[in-house]
């Protein structure tokens, strides 16, 4: 009973739908068209197979497209070194990894080696964890490969569409918008990625953006999945496609500078930066966000949804904007450095290298 009561009071049409208007009257109109269907709940069904689909795809794209393009371009499937057992600098390192003057001597006076082996070994114990290019360069390959492919697919998916040229009609006739084919397709792929991705984001290369990618991509799919759920479909689609537009270039400056082409990475990394300026903090605000806050109103009464819908948008638009920051500070390090720089990109220690050859040096003066 209690189920049965929380059941209807989720499902309420006053929660989801404007007034006047049943989940029932959905069936009516179905039953008169057999051809084109409305957005269903059970219809959320699917992207779980296709999660499954997508992370073996992702499987055999990394392995036989970009492996062996990597390897072809000179990268180099390099394993770390991994330093000697001891387990009381393995139980210190695994408590913290960043350790003071202070610390390193204690354990240096426990482990009876000197604070400069104690250095070292810690050095090639996080050096251990840290990804190959060739590893981050297949991981980078496939997301531009899908990026690129989602960007074209929206493009022609939507060309043709009413909503496309007149945001207007994101919000004429609702909820009574029927789903396409070719837009249910759409659909269910992005919120497939999206979730591989949530998922994925604790196995691959740790970015520095750890927290705030992980709250995008599940605010992401919080949005397709209730856009969906709620006949939202017509501006969910506008969404999608405007924040696809950008993400191709980065992962495309990305494999550029794993494999050394920094010219060209700098290109692309421009035009990364114009796009993602012009869309997320131009068009996506001031056309989608705009209509959805002053042309909704006008063509049918709001629902708890709708705000709870504006909501997720406007966190999205918020990740946008410290994103654009972050982008910001990339480019102003980019012209100091005269060199492009992400500050996006996959955390790493750069100087380890460099710090052992120090390394190696003190010992042989001390010799």
């Amino acid at each position: 009973m209690i189920a049965t009561a929380a059941s209807q009071w989720f499902w309420s049409p006053k929660v989801w739908l404007p007034s006047n208007v049943t989940w029932e009257s959905f069936d009516a109109m179905e039953e008169a068209d057999d051809v084109q269907k409305f957005a269903s709940f059970s219809d959320l069904a699917y992207p779980l197979p296709i999660c499954v689909l997508m992370l073996i795809l992702r499987a055999l794209v990394e392995r036989l497209i970009f492996k062996p393009l990597g390897l072809k371009l000179g990268l180099k499937e390099r394993k770390h070194r991994k330093p000697d057992q001891n387990p009381v600098l393995e139980k210190a390192y695994k408590t913290r990894r960043e350790m003071g003057e202070k610390e390193v001597n204690a354990l240096a006076f426990e482990t009876q080696l000197s604070p400069l082996q104690v250095e070292r070994w810690l050095r090639l114990r996080r050096r251990l964890g840290l990804p190959s290019k060739l590893q981050k360069f297949q991981e980078t390959g496939w997301r531009w490969l899908f990026y690129i492919s989602a960007l074209f697919y929206g493009i022609c998916c939507l060309w043709e569409k009413p909503w496309f040229r007149s945001i207007h009609h994101c919000w004429e006739g609702y909820p009574y918008h029927k789903v396409d084919r070719d837009v249910w397709f759409y659909y269910m792929v992005e919120l497939s990625f999206y979730a591989t991705l949530s998922i994925s984001q604790f196995f691959d290369v740790q970015r520095k953006d750890f927290w705030e990618m992980f709250i995008h991509h599940n605010t992401t799919i919080a949005l397709i999945a209730l856009s969906w759920t709620a006949h939202f479909t017509r501006v969910g689609t506008l969404v999608i496609l405007v924040h696809d537009c950008s993400d191709h270039l980065l992962e495309f400056a990305k494999l550029l500078k794993y494999t050394g082409f920094q010219s060209s990475c700098d290109i692309f990394f421009g035009l990364f930066a114009v796009t993602w300026v012009v869309t997320r903090c131009g068009v996506f605000p001031a056309w989608i966000l705009y209509s959805t806050v002053h042309d909704a109103g006008n063509f049918f009464e709001l629902s708890p949804l709708y705000y709870l819908f504006l909501v997720l948008l406007g966190l999205l638009q918020l990740l946008n904007l410290i994103w654009t920051f972050m982008l910001v500070k990339a480019i102003r390090s980019a012209i100091i450095q005269q060199g492009a720089h992400d500050s996006r990109s996959d955390s790493e220690s750069s100087s380890m290298d460099e710090q052992d050859e120090n390394y190696n040096l003190d010992v042989k003066k001390k010799d």
